[in-house]
């Protein structure tokens, strides 16, 4: 993409998502996740990956048929009989108590959000049979005062999005940060969407495999605190469907939180920043804003003052954009 081809297109101080997000009806929908599956997996996963000696269990001579941890070892670990150990793993986790779980949690060496992941699922789990009837996406609704909040953060690149990574709202610096995203051919504007399906992607993000290994972790534990939300699986089905590095990232089962940290792009405009990011999680609408700092007297907070005021020229109509 050239530099002032059709980005940051509209002059509002912020960008709100038309139309439902992640909408199903693609053609790539796929069942709400299969919850015993998924505790199998994840808990199969993580055994894998323990060896005897880093959970400071003896080792005998002779060859091991696993990579990692035996089921009765997990179990001796975890103070709980093979069979109720075996049961769990085979997916039936109904009635498996949170003393249980931090047993567990503690044996397998799970850290927080692996921790977390495993709780969500066994609630799913025990949570009533009957799924709940499947909902369409409503509308997204950003509220007055979270978007004031973001048209606040004049010299911040921010955005808004939900638990799909769907970019639901950007502030003015935001949307021009992030204008690859908006302007993708890969729509609705998705953060996963975008690193998996558009071929930008890899030059924008200059980490691109870590960023997408994150964002299959963010989803991962998404769709573990939400099973049944249709339009998520959606997404997944969507981008398993196209993308063998989302299938592959996909099935290892990792989970991570993504609270703060340092992100680096390749802008098509100003060139190289290296940003660190926070995330401010809105409790009361379930979604989370990320914004970015540069680090004062870099070439970063250079490249950023230069954005901020190509993002400036356009939104005021004049066409004649500033070269990196």
């Amino acid at each position: 993409m050239k530099p002032g081809m059709s980005l940051l297109r509209e002059s509002l101080p912020y960008q709100v998502l038309t139309g439902p997000p992640s909408m199903p009806g693609t053609g790539h929908n796929v069942e709400a996740m299969d919850n015993r599956s998924e505790i199998r997996d994840f808990l199969a996963s993580r055994r894998a990956r323990i060896t005897p000696e880093q959970a400071g269990l003896p080792v005998y001579g002779g060859s091991r048929r696993v990579p990692g941890l035996r089921r009765e070892e997990v179990a001796l670990l975890a103070g709980i009989s093979i069979d109720y150990y075996t049961r769990l793993e085979r997916g039936n986790a109904r009635g498996a108590s949170d003393a249980v779980l931090g047993a567990l949690a503690r044996a397998l060496q799970l850290d927080e959000a692996e921790r977390a992941h495993l709780f969500d699922l066994v609630r799913a789990a025990n949570a009533s049979t009957t799924a709940p009837a499947p909902r369409r996406p409503a509308r997204p609704q950003v509220r007055p005062a979270v978007a004031r909040i973001l048209d606040s953060m004049t010299t911040t690149p921010a955005y808004l999005r939900n638990g799909r990574m769907d970019i639901l709202a950007a502030n003015q610096l935001g949307r021009a940060l992030y204008s690859p995203v908006f302007d993708s051919p890969a729509q609705p504007a998705n953060h996963a969407r975008f690193i998996f399906l558009d071929p930008a992607a890899p030059e924008f993000f200059a980490e691109w495999e870590r960023s997408a290994s994150d964002t299959v972790a963010i989803l991962r534990a998404e769709a573990g605190r939400n099973p049944h939300d249709r339009a998520l699986s959606g997404l997944i089905g969507e981008l398993s469907t196209r993308s063998d590095a989302f299938r592959q990232l996909w099935a290892a089962h990792d989970v991570r939180f993504h609270r703060t940290g340092l992100k680096r792009f390749h802008h098509p405009v100003v060139g190289d920043l290296a940003l660190a990011f926070e995330a401010l999680d809105l409790t009361a609408d379930g979604l989370r804003i990320t914004a970015y700092t540069a680090e004062p007297g870099t070439p970063s907070a250079d490249a950023l003052t230069v954005l901020a005021s190509w993002a400036a020229t356009l939104a005021q109509g004049r066409t004649t954009p500033l070269s990196s």
